[in-house]
């Protein structure tokens, strides 16, 4: 009888290989003097398409109204179910990444991003289009919570501030571009195509995440998951962004939007003493409780806070004045311009001695001022380019300093849940900004409403300063 030969080693773990583990970079890639800089503009690829699904999809609304003859509290979903899928899972997905490799878990989440993309485009109805945006977040998810582990892992430590501020630069562009290419396309060729241009860029990144970022050199130990903390911190999240949005024009009984708050109350308490007590727990405590690490995560919050206010701010204050859409949309592109530039710049322009939390400071203290004129000053495209562009240049300044801050003070093997607190404070400033700045548009009615809605963003810039002073000693 005839004996069959043993397959090869090789052979028989090829292919499966190549999906549950993370390959190395090509030898003549990763033995280049900037090798890190192939690594930071291929993270930038996540960077610059999450930015740009965040300000785009808005631009379809209307064209979703009319073909699903929907309401516009029932399209408002396709952004809300994205937002708070994206912020339950960054922290669990950085974790999952910390134990499995992150760039691992960042292509697989491309992957899923660029696979929903093209499911949104083709989605038959409105409901199969809400269901696509989650799929989508989660792989945003998984894209987000490995993005800043990948640039501060890639960079030397000299170095890793001007990456961080490349990578915001990819972020405020992509924010900056999503108004002009989401009405150019919606108009020219329907909302399908919002969608559907994910899918070339998704393409290219998957290719170059391939062979130019690098492999996790510290991984923390696999343990088992925590099923009860995801769940409570989904629950906390999820409830909180309803309440603020039920708060702020979604049209909810003013009761209901009560127990959502006081839901997520009792479930961020119970996630926090959750945490204390489990043996393993979805995010380590001693994260939190470091002064640097939970202060500079409440400057993230509310620099993101102030950043995403103005996108609803400024066409409703220009639009209610006679102003046409077109005009709101550019005069709003100059925030993110002054963000990319100082996010880019301040390295060459500020002292080279200065350090992270004096920029903090500085960037805080020029988005306070510029808030304060805006206040005061008639709210006219001429009066808010310059003013726009200075709470840019401050935004530019503070937002890579602050995440340079935070990843310094977080060990390396733990950097994937890092950046997951990261994205997930960006993520509910995102979502805190617009729905502060709706429901102060709401409570104060046309007239005042944009003056107020300015007022409100105040105190969050002052926040900004305040967590960089406080967070100075641990």
């Amino acid at each position: 009888m005839s004996r069959r030969p043993a397959p090869h080693p090789s052979r028989s773990r090829t292919w499966p290989a190549a999906l549950t583990e993370e390959r190395a970079r090509p030898r003549r890639i990763r033995e280049r003097p900037g090798a890190w800089r192939l690594a930071v503009v291929t993270v930038c690829f996540g960077a610059f398409m999450g930015q740009l699904d965040a300000s785009i999809v808005t631009l379809t609304y209307r064209s979703l109204s009319s073909e699903f003859h929907a309401s516009m509290a029932a399209v408002e979903w396709v952004s809300l179910s994205y937002l708070l899928t994206l912020v339950a899972l960054l922290v669990p997905v950085g974790r999952i990444s910390d134990a499995r490799g992150r760039k691992l878990l960042y292509l697989y989440g491309f992957a899923l991003f660029t696979a929903a993309s093209a499911a949104c485009g083709l989605a038959p109805s409105l409901a199969a289009l809400v269901g696509a945006r989650v799929v989508q977040a989660a792989g945003a998810a998984m894209m987000q919570s490995n993005s800043v582990a990948l640039v501060t892992t890639s960079a030397p430590r000299g170095r890793m501030r001007a990456a961080l501020g490349v990578q915001a630069a990819a972020q405020a562009l992509g924010l900056a571009l999503g108004p002009t290419v989401g009405g150019a396309l919606v108009s020219a060729f329907g909302w399908r195509w919002v969608f559907a241009v994910n899918v070339p860029v998704g393409v290219v990144a998957l290719v170059a995440g391939h062979y130019l970022l690098p492999r996790t050199r510290s991984r923390t130990a696999a343990a088992r998951f925590d099923r009860v903390g995801l769940a409570l911190l989904a629950a906390t999240t999820t409830a909180l962004l309803l309440g603020v949005s039920g708060a702020s024009g979604l049209p909810f009984p003013w009761w209901t939007v009560v127990v959502l708050l006081l839901l997520a109350g009792v479930a961020g308490a119970a996630l926090w003493r959750h945490l204390g007590r489990s043996e393993r727990p979805l995010l380590d405590p001693a994260l939190l409780r470091c002064r640097t690490v939970a202060t500079g995560l409440g400057g993230a919050l509310c620099d993101y806070l102030v950043l995403f206010g103005p996108l609803v701010l400024v066409p409703a204050a220009l639009t209610s004045a006679g102003s046409s859409e077109l005009v709101a949309g550019l005069v709003l592109t100059a925030l993110p311009a002054g963000f990319a530039l100082a996010a880019t710049c301040a390295d060459r322009a500020l002292p080279r001695g200065m350090p992270d939390r004096g920029r903090c400071l500085l960037g805080a203290g020029v988005c306070v001022a510029a808030l304060v004129v805006m206040a005061v000053l008639p709210l006219t495209p001429v009066v808010l380019v310059p003013l726009l562009v200075l709470l840019g240049l401050g935004l530019g300044v503070y937002t890579p300093a602050n995440n340079a801050v935070i990843m310094t003070a977080i060990p390396t093997s733990s950097s994937g849940t890092g950046g997951g607190l990261v994205n997930m404070a960006r993520g509910l400033g995102t979502a805190l900004g617009i729905a502060l700045v709706t429901l102060a548009l709401h409570l104060s009615g046309a007239g005042g409403g944009p003056r107020w809605a300015v007022v409100a963003l105040v105190p969050f810039a002052v926040v900004m300063g305040v967590a960089a002073g406080v967070g100075r000693r641990r």
